[in-house]
């Protein structure tokens, strides 16, 4: 996993450069019928929710990706599990959707390449409110507690996992965060922070299980060197620092 475009990455606002060209991402297909059945499933590193490839960015990237899966990263209950940092702070979980390049066959084939995968992420903070989407995946995390279980999980709009405003988000070129760690990934962070109850997030670091039979905990990667990477923002950043979340 060596590299110079490895992440996570640590997003420095004021180094951040405003980009214009950064249009609001738009996602197509991703609210889901009851009657569609998703897989869920403890890989030993987090929980994966397999998803269709209906589900699409139709805006913000200049190329179609469609979705693969997405999964979650999280601390313990006595600290934050993000992978992205934001001014050198961690938040309390993270999650990535991943999508591939519909100009590549299969997720396999693109994840060789520079432009072949395109993941979205948003950090997750514990609020008051118990958050209805995220429930439709926690509330199965008991079922797949050993590595290799897995279940099935009605289908519900997968957007609510991810912030209202989608105009709002940071951009990087880098990695996958998990072995063969390829270099393909364009990165989108967004800005706002969507809030779990303390239950939910208790419920998120403390139910599933390693491969050593520990508690899966702290499944985050380090910080990265960025070695001249340039993070752009689809917002111009000075004038709203006292707007971001935290």
């Amino acid at each position: 996993c060596g590299g110079t475009k490895q992440s996570p990455i640590n997003v420095d606002i004021a180094q951040a450069i405003f980009s214009p060209d950064l249009r609001p991402i738009q996602l197509s297909g991703y609210s889901l019928p009851a009657s569609k059945q998703l897989k869920l499933k403890n890989n030993g590193h987090t929980v994966v929710l397999d998803l269709p490839e209906t589900l699409a960015l139709s805006g913000g990237y200049a190329q179609q990706y469609r979705a693969v899966q997405l999964h979650l990263h999280w601390g313990s209950p006595s600290g934050p599990g993000s992978e992205h940092t934001v001014n050198g702070r961690r938040f309390a979980a993270e999650i990535h959707v991943v999508h591939y390049n519909t100009k590549y066959d299969s997720f396999r084939e693109a994840m060789v390449h520079p432009d072949g995968l395109a993941v979205l992420g948003a950090f997750l903070g514990v609020g008051h409110e118990e958050n209805q989407y995220y429930h439709e995946i926690l509330k199965h995390l008991p079922d797949i507690q050993e590595v290799g279980q897995e279940t099935l999980v009605s289908g519900f709009n997968i957007a609510g996992l991810l912030p209202a405003n989608l105009k709002l988000y940071f951009h990087y070129n880098g990695s996958l965060t998990t072995p063969p760690c390829y270099q393909s990934v364009k990165w989108t962070i967004f800005n706002q922070t969507m809030l779990l109850s303390h239950h939910q997030m208790s419920v998120l670091v403390s139910t599933l299980r390693s491969p050593d039979d520990k508690l899966l905990q702290n499944n985050y990667r380090p910080v990265q060197n960025l070695h001249g990477r340039r993070v752009l923002a689809s917002f111009p950043t000075p004038p709203l620092v006292k707007h971001f979340p935290g």
